[in-house]
């Protein structure tokens, strides 16, 4: 579902989004230096799917991962992610646990 649909990091709202069935989803963000928070995850409830919230979460960090930044998840949902999927651990900056 999420490989059909385009991810748009919109930096003026500081978010993820992507659009699927004209429903909007989105990982809301702060960026600071070299590390970006993750601190809001926002899946519409006409989403069913329940492995979308992983595809959309994995797109996410893949984009993160290419512009080279540190994650620091502050939303539950994404810490819980972060904990099932143990390669991503490795972008955690220094110092913070999961």
């Amino acid at each position: 579902m999420v490989e059909a649909a385009e991810l748009i990091d919109n930096d003026f709202l500081r978010q993820f989004e992507i659009k699927i069935d004209d429903q909007l989803a989105k990982v809301e963000y702060s960026l600071q230096e070299r590390k970006i928070f993750l601190t809001k995850l926002i899946i519409p409830e006409g989403i069913k799917d329940q492995e979308f919230s992983k595809e959309f979460l994995v797109a996410v960090f893949e984009q993160i991962e290419e512009r080279n930044l540190s994650v620091v998840p502050t939303s539950p949902e994404i810490a819980k992610f972060v904990r099932s999927n143990r390669k991503y651990k490795r972008m955690l900056p220094v110092g913070v646990r999961i």
